[in-house]
């Protein structure tokens, strides 16, 4: 045991624990698998809980030349969602003796400058949506150590890209709506180019195109429900009732809350007259009446895997391959045509 009034070192923690410092090391620096058996291991991280351990991260930092210190790049903080992302990378990293810094960029997409006087100097890597992409350049993030979130992977900048089944997500909100009996579709688009939004109109498309008397409409609108709204109106406004869209297929919740308003100001009923869903499942989409259908993405799981993806890139070891499962959530916003 330490002395009463001072801090714990490693060499308590592997005396308490019944182990050599460098084993203490391997385990506390998260490189013990293959080296140390679990259950001692298991036994080093209770020493340090009872004894109240903290690494001293300064020198180690020192000794390793890192500052231990990740850039995560994100639109504008106009929902939770990427609040959710940044919870969730932060989780892992903390685990990892590193810290994450969040860096909305200020237009909510596009250029963004340097956060740092050398962003370079200051940080280890960079986690970044595809939504703020066009920033790494401003910030020098694209020469650092990448993980790109909502990305290509067949054109991604980065060392690994985490995606969420966007293109599942479209999948199970058109097989819902399709099996309720509509045909006739709306998709209300965000007008941002990013490639997550591509992946909803594309997939959108091409299922409804192997539907007989399927048709689909597309209209474009802003990241905003007050856009939304002026959007969904000139779309649905001035049809005669055959031609009308019965399903609207909107990009994220946000602009399905912009049609809710547009239809109450046409004298159409949701989902009556017409069905409505969203995607992100935001705390908004159960806050509208009725509630809204639409596909809930799990923004924090999303974030530990960028940072778990980022630690494994900075570990020179092969991140985790496969897309984040996405979940329908059926609410009162979609009924028969």
């Amino acid at each position: 045991m330490p002395r009463a009034g001072t801090r714990p070192t490693s060499r308590d923690v592997a005396r308490a624990a019944g182990v050599s410092q460098a084993a203490v090391s391997l385990v506390l620096g998260d490189k013990w698998r293959g080296r140390v058996a679990e259950a001692t291991a298991e036994r080093v991280r209770e020493a340090a809980r009872t004894l109240g351990y903290r690494p001293n991260l300064a020198a180690r930092n020192l000794r390793l030349g890192r500052t231990r210190t990740v850039l995560l790049v994100v639109p504008a903080l106009t929902t939770e969602f990427f609040a959710g992302v940044y919870t969730g990378a932060a989780r892992v990293a903390s685990r990892h003796g590193f810290g994450v810094v969040l860096y909305p960029s200020p237009e909510g997409i596009g250029p963004a400058r340097d956060p740092f006087a050398s962003a370079q100097a200051a940080l280890d890597g960079v986690i970044a949506s595809s939504m703020a992409a066009e920033a790494l350049t401003a910030i020098r993030g694209d020469q650092l150590p990448l993980v790109m979130l909502d990305s290509d992977p067949s054109g991604s900048v980065g060392a690994a890209t985490v995606n969420l089944d966007i293109a599942g997500g479209v999948r199970q909100v058109t097989e819902h709506l399709l099996s309720l009996g509509h045909r006739h579709f709306l998709h209300l688009a965000a007008d941002v180019a990013s490639w997550t939004f591509e992946v909803r109109a594309r997939e959108l498309a091409a299922r409804l195109r192997e539907v007989p008397g399927a048709s689909l409409r597309t209209a474009r609108a802003p990241l905003s429900i007050k856009g939304a709204e002026v959007s969904a109106e000139a779309a649905l406004s001035g049809l005669p009732a055959p031609d009308r869209p019965t399903a609207v297929v909107c990009d994220d919740d946000h602009l399905a809350a912009g049609t809710y308003k547009a239809a109450r100001r046409l004298g159409l009923r949701v989902p009556e007259d017409l069905s409505v869903t969203g995607l992100d499942d935001l705390a908004l989409a159960s806050a509208i009446d009725p509630e809204l259908t639409t596909v809930r993405l799990d923004a924090e799981l999303f974030g530990e895997r960028g940072m778990e993806a980022l630690l494994a890139v900075l570990e020179g070891r092969a991140p985790a391959a496969g897309d984040i499962p996405v979940e329908l959530v059926v609410r009162g916003s979609t009924g028969p045509a």
